[in-house]
Formats: C-alpha cells, structure tokens, sequence
C-alpha cells in the first residue's frame, strides 16, 4: 500500500470535520443546570509536542467551540505517572474529573480508583444510541464485569511497517509482506544481507505496555491469565512465542536495540521491518517522505495459527465527584467518542477510527482514507481484536512491569532461558497478585 497523503490534505479534512454540527446533537446539559461548569482532565497526550499533543488540543478547542458552556481544565502527565497522580490526587480529595487511562493499567484503575462507570452517567438509551455505531467487537473487549467503565478513545492494534525501498533491494516483493513470524524472520536475514537491518518486534516497549508481549504471546496459542484468572504465562504456548522472538535477535535478524533506536533507524530508512502500534503511522508518513517508500501489513502470526493481535492506547474514565460534573464529563466523553472526535484522532494523531461508518463518508474521514490505505490492514482487525488481558488485583499495573522487564526485555534482548525466566516471573506476579 502506498503512501499518498499530503499534511496539507490531512490538515483539510480535519477543518471540515470542526465546522460540522455535533453528531450527537445539541447542547450540552452543563448549561441547563446553573450556568457554565469547568471540568478537569488529565491527560497523557496533552502539552506533549508530538502529534499526540497537537491533536488532543484540536479535539478540546473543537468540543469548546461547540460546548461553550463548558470548559475543559488540561493537565498532562506522562505515561508511566498517571496511576501515582490519580492516586495522589484522590488522597488529596481533588480527582480529575476526566482522565485518559492506558489500557493496560485500566484493570488496577478500576480496583483501586473511584471511577465511576461511563456506562452508568447517561441514560440507558442515550448510552445506546451513541455506541451504536462503534464495532460491537470492542465494546465488548472493554468491558469489565459486564459494563463499560471507560470510554474507548485512543486505540490502535500492531502493525507491521514496511521499507518497500529495502524490501526491493532484497530481491522481496513489498506488495507481498510476510504474513508469518517465520517469513519475517527470513525476509528480515535477506535485508540484512544487504547491508541493513532487518526487522524490531517492539516487544519490549519504553512505555511498559504489554499490549505486543501480549499480542505475539495470543498468536501462538497462549495467555497471560486463563480463564479461571490464573497467571499462565509461563505455560508452553507463552514460552515457544517469546522463545520466537529471542530467535530473531539471536539470528541476527532483529537488532538489540530500544525501542526509541529502532524507531529512529526505522525513520532514516535503515530498518527494513517494525512491528509496533498503528499510533505512530503519522509520524512515520513524515519521516518517510522523500526518503524511501512506507508500506504496511497485518500484525504477523505463527505459522498454521490465526494472529490474535489485542489492542493499546487508551480510555476515558470518569471520577467526577458530583452529578453536574458527571454530566458535563459524558458530554466531553461523548464528543471525544463522536464522529467528530474519531476523525480528529485518526487524521491527526494516527489512531484507529472506531467508528467504521465514518471511514468512507466525505464529511468525516472519506478524503482521508481515499488518499491514504495504509490502516487498511489494522481496521481489517478491529472486528475480530482480542480483548486485552489483564492481571486481576490492584496490583495489575505492577505486574505488568515484572513481566516485560524481568520476562520480556531479558529474553528477547539479553538471550535468557525463556522457560526459567518467565517460570521465575509467574511466581512473582502470582504473589503480587494474590496480595
């Protein structure tokens, strides 16, 4: 798939999207119930440069010109810290009243955090109505004990980008992409011979996420928990998938670098393969401009076994402490999740459109999309994402930071025993988590 689309262009469609009339209609609540209400929200993205930064302020001034009566209180906080400052803000008796909460510390949120269920703040028809239209697929991959506690907001599933550039030095067909662990890695040893490196599976991401830990561990047939809620991850299954991707780096095929590294040599055309979150398609489209040809493919599996990619990014979850502010939060929620909202974030930050209606309609993400397929293959797999597994405790946030730092990184990048390693990691989380 070929990389088409202008900034200018990119730029364009989100400027139609802002003068349209909201989606879901109408004004705020806030306004009818005392006049006009300001509501805090914490943020990961926000006062970031990067895209992530620059869209979430497109996305608060569109909802501000249409919700005058409300006004929306950022504050950023980086990623790893946002669990330590609702916490303290908690404590304190002053919780946001809207925050952006990773998916992989949602379950740890939900436990030990007083949000409150998004699902729970409209009425039950206008809750309805407004999720009609995003995939069934991950509404019910959010839930949590049978009800939707955050809004799902940012999301993107694994990618595989693609140097086509040194697909073809390599005497390999970029229209073709390796569909498999395997073919990766022999695709990977041919672009090396060339001259570049091959492939980075980014598995042991800087961000603590272990969403691709997760995605390659579900691809070969294995779990992180099973379905009693029992720590599995050092089971068989979990053990040949990460054994997998320590073979890459042993091979040669994939260098023993980080993840900030790989991205960068990615960006200058000197890595032939990433496999990482659609989230950074647009950064990528820029660095790649001029330099070489981008191309995209499905998340790869192992051979004979369905790839079962789960998704990253993040929800909106609600602590609001009385009903006015919880009213107005929905509001916030419910544009951030609107047509509008998904276009701002798809165009703008490189995040899935969950609304799939939106993806060839001109109003919102047609011209987009028209120019641009290189999410094909990821919103391919949104209808059939896996749900994302969470340890069970309060202490899941915890565990998952064992688990790719102790487990992951050792084993992909370091050549420890897979068995023993995740073996000791298991016994670690099982007591973090029966505490």
């Amino acid at each position: 798939m070929k990389l088409h689309l202008s900034t200018g262009a990119r730029l364009t469609a989100v400027a139609g999207v802002l003068g349209l009339t909201a989606a879901c209609g109408g004004t705020s609540g806030a306004a009818e119930t005392g006049g006009p209400v300001t509501i805090s929200f914490l943020s990961y993205n926000y006062g970031t440069p990067d895209l992530g930064g620059q869209g979430t302020q497109q996305l608060i001034d569109a909802f501000q010109r249409e919700h005058p009566d409300i006004r929306i209180k950022p504050q950023g906080v980086a990623t790893k810290d946002v669990l330590t400052k609702l916490r303290t803000d908690t404590a304190a008796g002053s919780p946001p009243d809207v925050a952006q909460i990773g998916w992989s510390k949602m379950a740890e949120a939900a436990t030990s955090l007083p949000l409150v269920p998004v699902q729970d703040i409209p009425p039950a028809g206008a809750w309805s109505s407004h999720v009609a239209g995003i995939s069934p697929a991950i509404m019910k991959a959010v839930e949590r004990d049978g009800k939707v506690w955050a809004m799902p907001y940012t999301m993107s599933v694994p990618v595989l980008y693609v140097n086509a550039d040194l697909f073809k030095k390599a005497g390999l067909d970029p229209a073709k992409p390796p569909e498999t662990v395997e073919d990766v890695k022999s695709a990977a040893l041919k672009i090396k011979a060339k001259g570049a490196e091959g492939v980075y599976f980014d598995v042991a991401n800087a961000g603590k996420s272990d969403f691709l830990t997760q995605s390659v561990i579900a691809s070969n047939g294995g779990a992180l928990v099973g379905s009693d809620g029992s720590v599995t991850l050092d089971q068989p299954d979990a053990v040949r998938a990460l054994s997998a991707m320590s073979d890459l780096t042993k091979s040669g095929a994939q260098p023993s670098v980080s993840t900030d590294d790989a991205t960068a040599a990615f960006a200058a055309g000197r890595l032939g393969m990433l496999v990482t979150s659609t989230a950074l398609l647009t950064s990528l489209e820029k660095a790649a401009a001029g330099k070489f040809e981008l191309r995209t493919g499905a998340f790869p599996g192992f051979a004979g076994k369905p790839a079962r990619p789960t998704y990253s990014g993040a929800g909106l979850a609600v602590l609001a402490k009385d009903e006015r502010h919880r009213q107005a939060a929905w509001e916030f929620i419910r544009f951030l999740s609107s047509e509008q909202g998904y276009t701002i974030i798809t165009s703008t930050i490189g995040y899935l459109p969950l609304r799939r209606s939106i993806v060839g309609d001109d109003r919102y993400l047609g011209p987009y999309f028209a120019k641009n397929q290189l999410l094909k293959p990821s919103l391919e797999k949104l209808e059939t994402v896996a749900p994302y597994s969470s340890f069970p405790g309060k202490r899941a946030n915890e565990a998952v930071i064992v688990l790719q730092d102790q487990a992951v990184e050792p084993i992909v990048f370091r050549g420890a025993d897979p068995a023993r390693t995740l073996s000791a990691a298991a016994d670690k989380i099982r007591a973090l988590v029966q505490r």
